[in-house]
């Protein structure tokens, strides 16, 4: 079976579950033997990053010490104007745990189009990111809301692309496509720049360009950024389309949706043949939200990678109890209640350090909250944490806490139990589902979440109990079982259109 896969983030260009998401279903349809033609934005300087390697199929370069194969790794580019490489025999990433470690994709190959990526849930472009322990990590670059500015950086007018996308649709003709130009880049320091919705355009017009003559049984867009582009495939090739929910303008926005993403969303939803969402809870909000159809909607759980080496390594020697809240801190996330929580603890428990890692559009106001309660000094922020570092700090903790408003799935607390750390999960999360032995509370009742993180840290029974417990589940949530399933959506999706499924 041969996948077109559209995403907007693959590690090491990252900002939360997507990204990890769309790295651990990719490496198990790998595994299975499919292949996948995974189209993504790319950066513009892919210098800037040391632990992946771009080579363009015409330099030569040496392969890093143990590189386990023979080739040097290879991803496509798609530039105006230039004749299109070859395809790779295969495609070398680093393990998103293992920064140094270079692992090859056998039935994958990777096509970096000229559109510069912008991160669609950072709300500010001047979150401070403190590092761990005295180091200095990079942030992700910042980005725009919706229809909204990065000082310095012009747009075109939002009628503009109002006129290109409308009522989550987008209809270019031929001519349209092969006269179109590149979106402009960015003139800002570190940043991609750009509205987001020139990029989400400017995706799918290079998206379809990228694909005019490859071969494929079914297109697979990842959230709402990819829509477009995978409608406008689907009705150029009438291969069939199945869209991957895992968040909606509802969760990140509450019941002050952006419309024109909301529309976006819909119209993906709405067009595609078949919507896979990451949980039971999400899977309710598309039919009730989006008018979908029910049995036109499989959950397909995201799974984890379990790491042995990192979890076995040893907790460093402390004295006070961790405490870890990993996410974006923005409002979806709740780490307002995290930090309320906190300042109930430390009433009852004075050996407790509280962990933040991450960075969002709520940072500096977390930071100004934790002042107020007068337990800034027992709140690490630590920002954006990678690579080793997030085992690092998972190594550090004796329980993971996940206070979310509205969470779709939630990879972290999965990866949290395979560190052996326990969790502690908001019942506003699809995780919350297919995890039975974690801690549970409503995200707006601290009294009660306080008095949870209180009973893990003061029972260490408690603890080994949830530990033992939860490490048999996650065993059973993979991303090669998520990969199977998935599988499985495409035969139905392109059995629905009358066409034979394609030799495994």
């Amino acid at each position: 079976m041969r996948v077109l896969m559209l995403g907007w983030e693959f590690p090491p260009f990252i900002t939360g579950g997507l990204g990890t998401a769309c790295y651990g279903l990719t490496r198990a349809l790998d595994d299975q033997g499919v292949e996948v033609l995974f189209v993504l934005p790319g950066r513009t300087d892919p210098e800037a990053v040391s632990h992946l390697r771009l080579v363009s199929p015409d330099m030569q370069t040496s392969k890093p010490e143990n590189t386990p194969v023979s080739d040097p790794p290879v991803v496509e580019e798609i530039v105006e104007n230039s004749p299109r490489p070859e395809p790779a025999e295969d495609v070398l990433l680093p393990d998103q745990h293992q920064e140094g470690e270079w692992r090859a994709f056998q039935n994958t190959r990777f096509v970096r189009i000229p559109t510069p990526l912008t991160n669609p849930y950072q709300r500010s472009a001047e979150d401070q990111v403190v590092g761990l322990q005295g180091m200095e990590y990079l942030q992700e670059p910042g980005t725009v809301i919706p229809g909204k500015r990065i000082p310095g950086i012009p747009v075109e007018p939002e009628a503009t692309v109002q006129k290109r996308i409308v009522d989550g649709n987008l209809e270019l003709s031929d001519l349209e496509l092969e006269e179109s130009d590149p979106p402009p880049a960015s003139s800002g320091e570190g940043d991609y720049g750009g509205n987001l919705m020139d990029q989400v355009e400017a995706y799918a017009r290079f998206a379809t360009k990228a694909a005019e003559k490859e071969n494929f049984d079914v297109i697979h867009a990842h959230d709402w950024m990819t829509f477009p582009a995978g409608l406008m495939l689907a009705r150029r090739t009438g291969r069939p389309l199945v869209v991957h929910v895992h968040s909606t303008e509802f969760d990140r926005s509450g019941e002050n949706v952006n419309q024109q993403v909301y529309d976006i969303e819909r119209r993906g939803m709405q067009g595609a043949i078949k919507v896979i969402t990451v949980s039971r809870l999400t899977k309710n909000i598309v039919t009730n939200r989006y008018g979908v159809a029910p049995n036109k909607v499989s959950v397909v759980y995201n799974g984890i990678n379990l790491d042995p080496v990192a979890s076995g390594m040893m907790p460093i020697g402390r004295r006070e109890k961790i405490v870890l809240y990993m996410g974006r801190i923005t409002f979806q996330k709740g780490p307002e209640y995290f930090i309320r929580s906190a300042a109930r603890v430390l009433q009852v428990m004075k050996n407790v350090r509280f962990v933040i890692a991450g960075s969002g559009d709520m940072y500096k106001r977390c930071i100004e909250l934790a002042a107020e309660l007068g337990i800034g000094h027992k709140i690490l922020f630590t920002g954006f944490l990678r690579g080793k570092d997030i085992d690092r700090v998972f190594s550090m903790a004796n329980l993971y806490v996940m206070p979310s408003v509205s969470e779709p799935f939630g990879i972290a607390p999965l990866e949290a139990l395979s560190h052996d750390v326990p969790a502690l999960i908001s019942k506003s999360s699809g995780v919350s589902e297919v995890l039975t032995h974690a801690l549970k509370v409503d995200f707006w009742d601290t009294e009660a979440m306080a008095d949870k993180i209180v009973a893990v840290l003061k029972h260490p029974p408690l603890s080994q109990t949830l530990r033992r417990h939860a490490a048999i589940e996650v065993r059973q949530l993979t991303w090669q079982g998520a990969a199977a399933n998935c599988r499985r959506v495409y035969e139905e999706a392109i059995e629905s259109l009358g066409m034979p499924i394609p030799a495994s």
